[in-house]
């Protein structure tokens, strides 16, 4: 394919192309001629399987999930339901007392335990989970940073 694109007219050598700047006409242009050459592989070079997905944030949440575990004593309590969600708060936080009271209402309708914790007094915590925003919510298998709606929190608690 390389080879391909080298003998495109109308564009310079390979390296000296700056794709982003090329005009609608030259795009198109590019597109079908990349198009011909992969028509013209042989077939079993481009086999019919889709291609396999790309997952960017795969990493970031073993990471999160993993630190979620090594802190779950704390952030659930020692023996919590798998249906616990901790609470991070602080003393100064606008949306905090609304957010806990809709957290607690939906809780008791769909059968969790909320656990609040102070982000001051674990600091570690918040820090190793990447959370400097009050009001977050960690459960289980994910975190959410920032005042929620209840009806998003119903959604994530009733699935």
């Amino acid at each position: 394919m390389a080879a391909g694109l080298c003998v495109i007219p109308g564009l310079a050598a390979a390296g000296d192309t700056r794709f982003s700047e090329l005009s609608a006409t030259e795009r198109a242009n590019l597109g079908a001629e990349i198009r011909e050459v992969l028509l013209s592989l042989p077939r079993d070079l481009l086999p019919d399987a889709p291609p396999p997905t790309v997952d960017l944030y795969a990493d970031a949440v073993s990471d999160d999930l993993a630190q979620i575990a090594a802190h779950s004593a704390t952030l659930f309590g020692p023996d919590a339901p798998a249906r616990s969600i901790a609470f991070l708060t602080r003393d100064v936080c606008e949306n905090c007392t609304q957010a806990l009271t809709e957290l607690r209402d939906l809780a008791e309708a769909t059968g969790w335990q909320v656990r609040v914790l102070d982000m001051a007094a674990h600091a570690d915590i918040a820090r190793a989970l990447e959370l400097d925003t009050v009001p977050s919510y960690v459960l289980p298998d994910m975190m959410l940073r920032g005042a929620m709606p209840a009806i998003v929190l119903e959604k994530y608690l009733s699935r």
